[in-house]
């Protein structure tokens, strides 16, 4: 399925255009909009500007997702993952990264951070019901399958 994601860029820099990496990728790459690095401590959480806002076209959604490499070396990783843009939003795109890692995290003007992939949504109408049908998991939340 193909879709077409208006893009402009906003700010000072010249940002590089979200791309993806490989022809089979899912996401495009995010980069940090800054001026000059930016150290993220041990447990230090952050807002990270991409330089870039999205036209999302209406039946879908951007998911902000961690890039594997980030978390596998340093432990950063997108703290509301996956960070949801709607449709209908036309700000800026901000990447929230947490260093989980044990050591400082230097991140590097226009490095790639996140990575945004499109996906459809499906909107549901509620319907109020005064019983809900039976499965053999029932109300099992939580390890209710085993760990």
């Amino acid at each position: 399925m193909n879709a077409r994601l208006g893009i402009k860029r906003v700010g000072p820099l010249h940002v590089p255009l979200p791309t993806y990496q490989t022809t089979g990728a899912a996401g495009l790459d995010l980069c940090a909009a800054l001026s000059e690095p930016v150290v993220l401590a041990p447990g230090q959480h952050r807002l990270f500007p991409t330089g870039i806002c999205v036209e999302i076209p209406d039946g879908f959604e951007g998911q902000v997702r961690p890039r594997s490499g980030l978390a596998l070396r340093y432990g950063i990783t997108v703290l509301n993952s996956p960070g949801t843009v709607d449709s209908d939003y036309r700000g800026e795109l901000g990447v929230v990264l947490i260093n989980h890692g044990p050591a400082p995290v230097e991140i590097k003007p226009l490095e790639r951070v996140a990575q945004l992939v499109i996906a459809p949504v499906v909107r549901v109408q509620l319907d109020i019901v005064a019983t809900l049908s039976e499965t053999d998991r029932a109300a099992g939340g939580y390890g209710s399958t085993g760990v």
